[in-house]
């Protein structure tokens, strides 16, 4: 299977007349986006505002990060199964603007400790893989009286259709460059070199779904089983991240870092990739050993893995059940890396250990929650309110939970662990 995209690159990024993509500048007609967001009528006005980088600029709370993109026409389905017809994802053109990000803002939610914000300049912002962006900031605003569930779905297909709408501006012109991701299968034979999966989980039942949420091609992963997915569908629309952020973000779904990595070691013939799984972290002790189980049998026996690398989705759960099918995985002969997240507020190893096998030992460090940045108040907030603005506005420190990419579960994150 098959994937090209066609890379736009855009070095600058405005309100104005048309929504073009004219020398790398892009122009955003607010009009014309805020009457597609408005398709859904559960919606009664947006707020559309352009943050670039370096801008004395606060945005939050962020619902979603997406990259802009559209699907060459007649080469397959946007977001297929959540907004366009179910069709697999991973084939065919699409169109990216690149330097460029959607940001959703969630104009319902308070700051909170689940919250995520947005930080334009200063050091904070160079710690972010968002810092460097240009942002096209959506605000929708609910009609009063509607259910949070029911708004979050609306925010869901909001930020869709909106990365649409602004890929599209791609649509029909040369692209500056391209890159092409195909992979024949887990039968292709590579001799000489290890066979490399991924285990990805793409929620965490500790944060309950709602019947409508969408995750995976439209579903809400509630009763999800382990299942097989090719590489190029993760980055192709077939995964989106749950109404629960938790240092995941829709983004580096598309740009997702160790599944383009795994593909270069392949294309460079270090490895044979072969595949991947994606599952769900449990909120019960038998889905998890089922979960876990299936997993790691899934990549040894389905993908015939030498090695499988291993990330998670969430805290403290979702981090156990990582650990164990990587044990399962160890148990069953193949190699595992982890990557963690820190849990621990007081930076000491003991109050990070959720798990401790001593055949799970190579482990990566995605970020944590236990550093923070001096910033100074500013006076350009965008949020959903103007009491979320004035919190904003005000904040003179910001930690590095808050802080949307900071600790990034996909491999994103600019940050390091030093051991001094």
């Amino acid at each position: 299977m098959k994937l090209t995209l066609a890379i736009h690159e855009v070095s600058d990024a405005k309100l104005g007349s048309g929504t073009t993509l004219d020398g790398g500048v892009l122009t955003v007609d607010a009009d014309e986006l805020r009457e597609a967001i408005l398709e859904d009528r559960r919606i009664e006005s947006v707020d559309i505002e352009v943050a670039n980088p370096g801008q004395p600029c606060r945005i939050g709370v962020v619902f979603d990060i997406l990259e802009p993109r559209a699907k060459e026409p007649g080469t397959g389905s946007d977001f297929p199964g959540l907004l366009g017809p179910m069709a697999m994802a991973g084939q065919g053109t699409t169109h990216v603007l690149r330097g460029t990000a959607l940001t959703v803002v969630d104009a319902q939610q308070e700051p909170g400790i689940a919250s995520k914000m947005m930080e334009m300049h200063g050091e904070a912002a160079v710690n972010s893989p968002y810092g460097n962006l240009h942002h096209v900031v959506v605000v929708p605003h609910m009609i009063p009286g509607t259910p949070r569930h029911v708004e979050l779905n609306a925010l869901r297909l909001a930020s869709a259709r909106a990365t649409v709408f602004l890929g599209s501006a791609g649509v029909g012109q040369e692209a500056d460059s391209t890159e092409e991701f195909e992979l024949d299968g887990p039968s292709t034979n590579r001799e000489d070199v290890p066979r490399i999966a991924y285990i990805g989980q793409i929620h965490g039942h500790q944060m309950v779904v709602e019947e409508d949420e969408r995750i995976l091609y439209g579903s809400n992963t509630e009763g999800m089983v382990p299942v097989t997915l090719h590489p190029n569908e993760w980055m192709d629309g077939a995964v989106v991240c749950s109404y629960w952020v938790m240092r995941v973000e829709t983004y580096f779904y598309q740009n997702h870092p160790i599944i383009r990595e795994l593909y270069r070691r392949h294309e460079v013939g270090e490895i044979n990739f072969v595949g991947t799984v994606a599952t769900v972290a449990a909120s019960l002790e038998a889905d998890r050993n089922r979960n876990c189980l299936l997993a790691a049998h899934q990549a040894k026996w389905n993908l015939n893995a030498d090695g499988v690398v291993l990330t998670k989705y969430g805290g403290g759960a979702p981090h156990v059940d990582m650990g164990e099918t990587a044990r399962i995985c160890e148990a069953l002969g193949m190699k595992t890396v982890v990557q963690v997240s820190d849990s621990s507020g007081d930076r000491r190893a003991e109050s990070a250990m959720l798990f401790n096998y001593p055949e799970v030992d190579a482990i990566v460090y995605g970020g944590g929650g236990d550093i923070a940045w001096d910033v100074e108040p500013v006076e350009r907030v965008i949020a959903g309110s103007p009491a979320v603005a004035q919190a904003l506005a005000q904040m003179t420190q910001i930690p590095a939970q808050a802080l949307c990419g900071v600790t990034n579960q996909q491999g994103a994150s600019v940050v390091r662990a030093v051991v001094y």
